[in-house]
C-alpha cells in the first residue's frame, strides 16, 4: 500500500492531505464533516484501497491543518481543486459526509467534468437554517469549542453506540476540542450560506445518497430531498446509525460505497486531458468473483416525489440584495416575523427599509459589518431605541463582535450619549448576550 501525508505547497490555499492505495488506481476522494478529521474514514480504508487510490484531506484548522479559514463552501472546493491540480489529479470519485457532502455537491455543480461519481452521506442541500449555524458561531466565539465538543457525541452517535464505545466517544470530543475556533466559526458561516436546493437538477453524475436511520442532524427528509432533486440518485438508509454513519456502521457504509463506485463511474467527457488523465479517467475494475451479499436491513429507495419549490419574492436588485443582507445580519426568524406582520399599511415601509437600509447602506463596501454594527449600536443608544438595540445586539454577535467588544462600544456610548442612556442599553445588551451565548443543553 502506498501512503503519503502532506500539505499542498500553496500559501493561504493549503490543504493537509493523505494518499492511501496503489498509485495506478483511480482516485477516490473522501471528505469529512465539520469538526472531524480524515480519521473518521479509517475503517473504510482497508477495503477501499483494494480498488482505489484514496485521497483524504482535512479542512482548515482541523487535525492540525494550517488555520486559513474558508468563507464559503465554494472557496473550500476551490482549495481542494488547487491541491489536486498540484498533484496532477484531474478526475475522481468523491464521497463526503455532512460538510464534506456539501463540498461534493459544489464540485458536481461547478466542476462537473472533474467528478466521475458522487456519494453524499448525512448531507443536505441546505443544512438547517442560517440562524442555527450563525448561533453556533456566536457560542464558539464567546465560550470556545468546549461546549460544542462535549455535545458532539449526542449529535453524531446513537445513545447505545456512545455508551458502548467510550474510547470513540472520547476521540470525538477531543477531535472537536483541537479544532481551530476561527476555522470552525468560518465553516459555520459557510454552511449558513450554503443552499443548492434550486440547483440539484444540474448534478449530472451518478449519486448515492446515504443516511443513518437515527440521524437527527440531517435525517431522511433531507436525504429524500436530494434524491428527488438529483436526476441519477439512489437513497440508502443504514439502520442503527446516526450522523457519523461511517464511524458507527463502518461495514455497511463501506459495502455501499464499494458497490456504488464500482458500478457508477461516469467516463470522462474529454479523454484528451493532460496530467494524470489515464489514472483519473479510468473506471474502477468490477469486483471479481460473486457479488457481495447485500447488507441486511439496508433499504435502497428510488426517487421520491419532488418537493415544492422554495417560495421567494421577486423584486429589484436592491430589494433582493437587501433581503439577503437583512437575513444574514438579523437572522431568518426575525426577518420572517417582521415580514409576516406587515400588511397593506406597513408593507411599503418594510420594502423601503429592505431596499435602502439593507440593500444600499449595509451593502456598501466602505465598512465591514463589524464596523457597521458598532455604529448602529451607538446610534440606537443615542436615540433610546431599546427594542431595536436588542435585535441589533444579536446582529452584532452574528457579525463577529464579542461580548467584550460590545461592552466597549456601550462604554464609549456612555461618554458621548449619556450615562442614563447607556445604563438602559447595558441592561438590554446583557440580557441578549446571556441568551445568545449560553450553550443549549
Amino acid at each position: 500500500m502506498w501512503e503519503r501525508e502532506r500539505v499542498s505547497k500553496t500559501t493561504t490555499e493549503t490543504l493537509q492531505y493523505r494518499f492511501d492505495g496503489p498509485e495506478d488506481a483511480p482516485v477516490l476522494i473522501l471528505g469529512s464533516s465539520l469538526g472531524t478529521t480524515w480519521h473518521m474514514w479509517d475503517r473504510q480504508i482497508p477495503e477501499l484501497v483494494k480498488q482505489w487510490r484514496v485521497f483524504r484531506f482535512d479542512m482548515p484548522g482541523h487535525g492540525g491543518a494550517p488555520a486559513h479559514p474558508c468563507g464559503s463552501v465554494g472557496e473550500l472546493a476551490d482549495r481542494l481543486l488547487a491541491t489536486l491540480d498540484e498533484l496532477g489529479v484531474h478526475r475522481f470519485g468523491y464521497a463526503g459526509c455532512a460538510f464534506g457532502g456539501a463540498i461534493g455537491a459544489e464540485l458536481a455543480l461547478r466542476h462537473p467534468h472533474r467528478v466521475a461519481s458522487l456519494a453524499l452521506i448525512a448531507a443536505s442541500p441546505r443544512f438547517g437554517t442560517a440562524d442555527e449555524f450563525r448561533q453556533r458561531g456566536v457560542i464558539v466565539r464567546s465560550n470556545g469549542l468546549d461546549p460544542i465538543a462535549r455535545s458532539a457525541p449526542d449529535r453524531w452517535f446513537t445513545p447505545g453506540f456512545a455508551a458502548a464505545q467510550p474510547a470513540i466517544t472520547d476521540w470525538a470530543v477531543q477531535m472537536v476540542r483541537t479544532t481551530d475556533p476561527g476555522c470552525y466559526i468560518a465553516a459555520c458561516e459557510a454552511l449558513a450560506a450554503f443552499d443548492v436546493r434550486a440547483e440539484l437538477g444540474r448534478i449530472g453524475v451518478p449519486t448515492l445518497v446515504l443516511v443513518g436511520s437515527e440521524d437527527q442532524v440531517t435525517g431522511q427528509g433531507e436525504a429524500r430531498t436530494l434524491v428527488a432533486g438529483i436526476p441519477d440518485a439512489r437513497l440508502a438508509v443504514v439502520p442503527g446509525a446516526s450522523h457519523l454513519a461511517p464511524v458507527e456502521q463502518p461495514a455497511a457504509v463501506t459495502d455501499l460505497l464499494v458497490r456504488h463506485f464500482s458500478t457508477a463511474w461516469q467516463a470522462a467527457p474529454d479523454a484528451t486531458m493532460g496530467g494524470q488523465s489515464a489514472l483519473a479517467a479510468t473506471p474502477p475494475k468490477p469486483v471479481l468473483g460473486p457479488s457481495p451479499a447485500p447488507v441486511s436491513a439496508v433499504a435502497e429507495i428510488g426517487p421520491v416525489e419532488q418537493p415544492e419549490a422554495v417560495p421567494g419574492k421577486a423584486g429589484t436588485d436592491l430589494y433582493d440584495a437587501g433581503i439577503k443582507v437583512r437575513r444574514e445580519v438579523l437572522g431568518d426568524a426575525h426577518v420572517d416575523r417582521v415580514l409576516a406582520a406587515a400588511d397593506d399599511f406597513s408593507g411599503d415601509f418594510q420594502e423601503l427599509v429592505t431596499r435602502y437600509a439593507w440593500g444600499e447602506i449595509w451593502n456598501r463596501p466602505g465598512l465591514d459589518r463589524r464596523s457597521r454594527s458598532c455604529v448602529t449600536l451607538t446610534a440606537l443608544v443615542a436615540g433610546g431605541h431599546l427594542d431595536e438595540l436588542a435585535f441589533h445586539t444579536r446582529a452584532a454577535l452574528r457579525n463577529g463582535l464579542t461580548p467584550a467588544e460590545i461592552k466597549e462600544v456601550l462604554l464609549q456610548a456612555a461618554v458621548y450619549c449619556g450615562v442614563p442612556a447607556a445604563n438602559s442599553a447595558f441592561k438590554v445588551a446583557q440580557a441578549v448576550i446571556r441568551e445568545e451565548t449560553t450553550p443549549q443543553e
